[in-house]
């Protein structure tokens, strides 16, 4: 059994794509067409389908991704383990992340990261709360960045708490305010993420028994920034999100105050490899530096 035919079904159901998994797997595309062919006969059923969606998997390719993913991750974790023993720091780290993260965060730890252990390589997963929460719980990712509680079976690491914060448009009502009571947001026309993704606008609203008078939904957290800045509504986000943004809004804090706890997620057990591991605590080391500096 060679596993690189799984890594190719895994890069294909990652990517939705037979052509963005080999731009990814750094092959042709009739080299990826050929290997899922083989594997798809070695097994004897089929695994994907396609359609307007793009790539997806048959019912019985459902049934098999979990044990996929578990192969590959103790691939990866013993290519890990075996560089460490080796005295060699190398292997491959899968992160999911959510923009906030993404955009402030992970630039600069992979820079410090990469300077020390350049054979070390990194697959970023961008997405939102749930997407980073279903990616853990499938295995396809070994650590995660999560809004804390999170319910995913893993060792969660609290790493800051994050103030959310009312954006306004420019020249909006409460231009003279020292502070948003969200009470207002029953009036005001309020720009909401999915509610798969919006727990830290909704537990705030909840908290305080507020019912937001929500316009539009969206999946983009630039989107809210954008039409909020257009005059389409009032919006909550978090303080990480905003930071060093020079958009024309209006922000002000909370009454009554709201926080969000952003966590680190990293796989339970052993499932975790050194070079991982290692990832981990510079992760944690970078963010402490950051709020010093802050």
């Amino acid at each position: 059994m060679k596993l690189d035919k799984y890594q190719v079904l895994s890069a294909v159901v990652e990517q939705r794509s037979l052509t963005l998994a080999a731009s990814v797997l750094g092959c042709t595309q009739s080299a990826v067409s050929h290997s899922l062919d083989a594997l798809e006969k070695e097994l004897g059923f089929p695994l994907l389908k396609r359609g307007r969606a793009g790539v997806t998997l048959t019912d019985e390719g459902e049934r098999l991704m979990p044990a996929v993913r578990e192969l590959l991750g103790s691939r990866e974790r013993l290519d890990q383990t075996a560089a460490a023993i080796r005295g060699l720091d190398a292997g491959l780290v899968r992160i999911g992340a959510f923009t906030s993260v993404a955009v402030h965060w992970l630039p600069g730890v992979l820079k410090e990261f990469q300077a020390d252990f350049p054979r070390v390589d990194f697959r970023l997963l961008n997405g939102d709360y749930h997407d980073v929460e279903q990616w853990l719980s499938d295995g396809s990712i070994d650590i995660g960045f999560v809004n804390v509680p999170c319910a995913v079976d893993c060792e969660i690491i609290p790493l800051m708490e994050d103030r959310l914060l009312a954006i306004l448009p420019e020249g909006s009502r409460f231009a003279n305010y020292p502070k948003f009571p969200l009470l207002e947001c029953e009036t005001e026309p309020f720009i909401s993420l999915l509610e798969s993704s919006d727990h830290d606008a909704r537990r705030a609203l909840e908290a305080a028994g507020v019912q937001p008078n929500v316009r539009f939904y969206t999946k983009d957290d630039y989107a809210i920034l954008a039409m909020v800045e257009q005059g389409l509504g009032m919006s909550i986000m978090p303080e990480l999100l905003l930071k060093g943004r020079h958009d024309r809004l209006q922000i002000l804090p909370l009454i009554p105050e709201a926080r969000r706890t952003i966590g680190l997620a990293v796989a339970a057990g052993e499932k975790a490899g050194p070079a991982t591991r290692r990832f981990v605590d510079y992760v944690v080391r970078y963010v402490r530096e950051e709020a010093g500096r802050g």
